[in-house]
């Protein structure tokens, strides 16, 4: 991994280079320093502070935009969140290396997912996946933003890949902090994080429902996901602030035209607001057109996520997992999961560039409306609008460089070619 050695002030111009801006791309300049981390006005530093660039560099005509947030991962590289170790101090060594080889992938931010596991699980892992970027060091690679726990409290009809068997419902908030731990769901008086910033629950279960608010209360994102919600139940699981859907149409009940299930509140009929929604662009779980669709009910509300495993970056085999009570296994063939024995999909092995690749051979979106997938459109649903992906000054000077060329059919594709974070160049494709 090839890092840039800042002079005095740190500080990189940016050149010759197309800027995602909203839903353009724009040639100009864009100026970082690696000594705050952050994205400068270059009007103000060169005219009004007088200041230089210690190193401008040409891009060439080649793409920059802020560096992609992962909102589904669950593990790669030989790593899965969801693994206790008998020491401990090695899972934390294990998530550093995990977040310094993700960073090269154009992945600058992440939410660690863990899956539906029993609550000593849960207890044990979740100190390790809070929030990360507090140093602002660009050689930690990939920061987490915050853990996603999906499940236990999640439909047993739609359990997907999940173990029935730790599934749970629950009646009382008490049993959310029995199940992940009271600190890692309770903000300290003297430190407002915690661990945990995502949910994914089944909100016709249980009192699920009446307990959104006061998740919502604590900053933590609310997903429907794994679920039999009918549209009027996730209608009011919206209502009552759920703002995001875990991989839209996988483990829930299906479009009908009766009845159109969670997918429903899309739509803008109840003038509800319409939430955010993550969908898995690998070609496996969902066919290209549905993909398409759900782009076009809402283009503002999508995320692409990978619901990558740990045989993401692995050969074909068969590996080892702890699934809730159980050691199970995942065979790999190719880009396709499978549990072993069985025809039922357990995650992905994609990266997010490939899904974006995906995505635009798919649907006729243009390379910027692709990239908010991956930038602007998560940093909205986890509330960090103007601190991560955006190019605006002031926010983190996380980048990702990209070519983009055009196959036989004239479908656009992009390849990552340099990685920055917190104005650091952390990869650079030519010489890795």
């Amino acid at each position: 991994m090839g890092i840039t050695t800042p002079t005095h002030d740190g500080i990189a111009k940016l050149t010759n280079c197309r800027l995602l801006r909203g839903n353009e791309l724009v040639w100009g300049d864009v100026w970082v320093s690696s000594t705050t981390g952050k994205i400068l006005r270059s009007q103000a530093t060169f005219y009004d502070d007088l200041i230089m660039p210690d190193n401008t560099i040409d891009l060439k005509g080649r793409i920059v935009s802020p560096g992609f947030i992962e909102c589904q991962l669950n593990g790669a590289f030989g790593f899965n969140f969801s693994t206790v170790l008998e020491d401990m101090s090695e899972y934390r060594k294990r998530v550093s290396d995990l977040n310094k080889r993700l960073v090269q992938t154009g992945v600058t931010s992440y939410i660690p997912t863990v899956t539906s596991q029993t609550s000593d699980l849960y207890k044990k892992v979740l100190p390790f996946l809070g929030t990360s970027g507090q140093r602002r060091a660009a050689e930690d690679g990939a920061e987490s933003l915050g853990a996603h726990v999906e499940g236990p409290f999640l439909n047993p009809g739609k359990n997907g890949v999940h173990n029935v068997g730790v599934l749970r419902q629950a009646e009382s908030f008490k049993d959310l902090e029995d199940m992940y731990g009271t600190s890692n769901i309770n903000p300290d008086a003297a430190d407002d994080s915690i661990p945990i910033k995502m949910i994914t629950a089944a909100p016709e279960l249980g009192h699920m429902m009446e307990l959104i608010p006061e998740l919502r209360s604590r900053g933590i994102v609310c997903s429907v996901g794994h679920s039999e919600a009918t549209y009027e139940e996730a209608s009011v699981a919206v209502a009552a602030g759920a703002t995001m859907i875990t991989h839209l149409f996988n483990a829930m009940r299906p479009l009908h035209h009766r009845n159109p299930g969670v997918f429903g509140v899309l739509g803008i009929a109840e003038r509800l607001p319409r939430p955010f929604f993550g969908v898995i662009a690998d070609g496996i779980h969902l066919h290209p057109t549905t993909v398409k669709i759900a782009w076009n009910a809402h283009p503002d509300g999508f995320i692409l996520v990978t619901d990558a495993m740990h045989m993401a970056g692995l050969p074909d085999g068969t590996y080892p997992w702890t699934n809730g009570e159980a050691q199970q296994f995942i065979t790999k063939k190719g880009a396709v999961l499978l549990l072993e024995g069985s025809e039922t999909i357990a995650g992905s092995s994609s990266i997010l560039i490939d899904c974006v690749n995906n995505f635009l051979q798919w649907s006729g979106a243009t390379i910027p409306q692709a990239l908010k997938a991956v930038t602007s459109t998560p940093a909205a649903m986890l509330d960090l609008k103007g601190v991560k992906g955006s190019l605006e000054a002031g926010a983190d000077a996380d980048l990702v460089v990209l070519s983009d060329s055009c196959t036989e059919d004239g479908l656009a594709g992009l390849v990552v070619e340099e990685v920055w974070k917190f104005g650091t160049k952390v990869f650079d494709n030519c010489t890795a």
